[in-house]
Parts: C-alpha cells; sequence; structure tokens
C-alpha cells in the first residue's frame, strides 16, 4: 500500500494565497518526514479553489525540498499547454530528482482559461489524444516531429532524454485522470494508470479498473503488463481520535471553501453547469474516504483496495484549513494508519 497526500494549495475563506501555498510546502515536508509515499499536487487558474497554476513548478520546488518522496502533478492539464513543453519539463524533474517525479495529466474542463492561454473548446473536447500521444512520444523517442491537426512541426531531438542517466530505466511516469469511459479507453489502449477522483466511491472505481482492463487486453497489453500497472485512487482523510471529531473539523471548513472555490469557475462558453451542494458534497466525501479515527481509515483503505485493486492513493489532508491541524494530520496518517497497514 501505498499512501501520499493530495495538495490542492486550496485558499479557505479569509486566507491568503500566500499562506495556502506555505501550507502546501509544509505539506510535503512533513509528508516526508512522517514516512508517507508521495505528493501529488494539482492546479488551478484564477480560482481559490487552489491556488497553484502550475504543478510542475511547484512539484520542482518540493522534489528540491525532499530527498525521498515521490511528487507527481494530479494534474497537469494539457488542453492550455504544449505537449513538448510539458514533457521537457518532465524530463527534466525526472533526471534531477533521480526518478521521482510522476506526471499525471488531464482534459481539465470548460474553462474560460482555454480563452486566456490562446486554446480552444475544440482543444478541450477533443484534442487531448494527440496532446497526449505527442507527449509520450517525446518521452519515449529520440527525434521528434509532429504533423497532427493541433501540433505540426519538423524533426527535433529530444532534450534532455529522460533516459539517458540510467541505460534501461524508463522516464517519468504518466498518470492519466479518467473520469468517463473514453478517458479509461485512451489510457488503457496506451498502457497507462488512470487517477480516479475522490468524487467517486469503490463501486464506480472499480468499475473503472475493471473497464481499464477489458480494454488494455483488447489492445494487446500482456497479462504481465496489464498487472504491474498501479492505478492511483484519490481521496481525503482526516484523522481524529474519533469519527465525530473528523467529521466536524472537516464539516466546519469544507463547504466554506468548496463553495467559493467551486463559484469561481467560469466556464469558455457561458454552458450552465450544475453545481454541488457544499455541505452534502463535504457529508459524502466523510463517508466515502478516510475520515475518523486511524483505525477507520487503515480499514476503509484496506477495503478500497480489495474491492478495485488499487494500491496507491493520493488523500487530501487540508481539509481543516488549517496549517497545525493539516500538519498533524498528515503525521498521523504516516505513523498510525501506515503502522496498520503494515
Amino acid at each position: 500500500m501505498h499512501i501520499g497526500a493530495f495538495v490542492l494549495a486550496a485558499q479557505f475563506p479569509g486566507q491568503g494565497q500566500a499562506e495556502a501555498l506555505h501550507r502546501a510546502l509544509r505539506t510535503a515536508d512533513v509528508a516526508e518526514e512522517a514516512g508517507l509515499d508521495s505528493v501529488w499536487l494539482a492546479e488551478h487558474h484564477f480560482v481559490p479553489y487552489g491556488v497553484c497554476p502550475s504543478a510542475v513548478t511547484l512539484a520542482a520546488v518540493m522534489l528540491g525540498r525532499t530527498r525521498r518522496i515521490r511528487v507527481g502533478t494530479a494534474v497537469t492539464v494539457l488542453p492550455t499547454a504544449h505537449p513538448v513543453n510539458v514533457a521537457e519539463q518532465a524530463a527534466l524533474l525526472h533526471l534531477t530528482s533521480g526518478g521521482r517525479f510522476s506526471l499525471g495529466v488531464g482534459r481539465g474542463g470548460p474553462w474560460v482559461d482555454l480563452e486566456v492561454f490562446g486554446s480552444s473548446l475544440k482543444a478541450y473536447e477533443e484534442g487531448f489524444p494527440e496532446s497526449l500521444d505527442l507527449l509520450l512520444r517525446w518521452l519515449r523517442e529520440p527525434r521528434v516531429g509532429a504533423d497532427g491537426e493541433r501540433y505540426r512541426f519538423r524533426e527535433v531531438a529530444v532534450v534532455p532524454r529522460p533516459d539517458e542517466q540510467w541505460e534501461g530505466v524508463p522516464g517519468p511516469e504518466v498518470v492519466v485522470a479518467c473520469t468517463s469511459p473514453r478517458s479509461v479507453k485512451l489510457a488503457a489502449e496506451r498502457g497507462l494508470p488512470m487517477l480516479l477522483g475522490m468524487h467517486c466511491g469503490d463501486e464506480d472505481k472499480a468499475e473503472m479498473t475493471a473497464l481499464w482492463r477489458r480494454h488494455a487486453r483488447a489492445s494487446g497489453r500482456s497479462t504481465e503488463e496489464i498487472a504491474t500497472v498501479a492505478h492511483v485512487s484519490a481521496g481525503v482523510a482526516q484523522i481524529a481520535d474519533t469519527v465525530e471529531d473528523a467529521c466536524e473539523t472537516l464539516g466546519k471548513a469544507m463547504p466554506g471553501w468548496l463553495k467559493q472555490g467551486l463559484d469561481a469557475h467560469v466556464t469558455v462558453d457561458g454552458r450552465r453547469r450544475a453545481m454541488r451542494d457544499p455541505v452534502a458534497y463535504t457529508e459524502k466525501l466523510c463517508g466515502l474516504h478516510p475520515v475518523g479515527t486511524a483505525q477507520l481509515a487503515a480499514d476503509r483503505l484496506a477495503a478500497t483496495s480489495e474491492r478495485t485493486g488499487i494500491t496507491r492513493f493520493a488523500l487530501l489532508t487540508e481539509g481543516s484549513g488549517d496549517l497545525a491541524c493539516t500538519e498533524e494530520n498528515v503525521r498521523r496518517l504516516g505513523s498510525e494508519v501506515r503502522e496498520l497497514l503494515s
């Protein structure tokens, strides 16, 4: 079982953005001290839901502050970034960190980000496969050119080569955020692990992992290759002496953050979007994920793993919105919960 922290750099009501980023950095520091396996970093633009606009940049900072822990993006949004630029940065972090970097990528949403960064709604709705395949080629081949619908350029050299330092060792891991059967099929055909969202319960995740295996087999992936792919499950963790205390901590803080953050999202084309009720969503997350005592948390993680086959977890630990509480939560997750799972 591999337990990691999921960091959004969430700006809670009444907090400054620097405060949110400082809490994010401290989460990585404490996660390494506490023996967690990884830190996964979200990326958002123009909203207080998360004030990190570049997960790759923040990953570089965290890799420089740590020595052991794996750092990944969850996710880098490809429709608003050039896949070659993303791949170059991933290769750089892979080589300079001793192979501790994971690149999570996703489609993002139909947000105004597309307009600001000179992209298009079509890049979001249809262009993700082209971007993903170009990124993968850059990470795997010595020279790359492109003649696609969105990207066209002459063949150029890949510098730095992500596999140059360690002969036979692949470049940075690539993980795909999956929220639909289409994205599951995309990841499976390329043999890439999935990142599954914290809004999903065990049944949904079990269905998605089973669908991934079916598509992977249909695309010619071997049984051995399929067995080695390790998906990642996102969730929420709050460890306390009682279930009531853990739920109360999140119930006091998360609804205000969710309402402020989600209300700030603006669609690029004016489409209406359904808003989650922040109180009901907080209660749902508390019921789905390791929120409660250390024993309950360990039991829920073990049950998810048994039901879905997933062994890697990215758990939001900053749901209290408080730095000291977040640090204590990470420490208890690393000591008490990991001890019960070992």
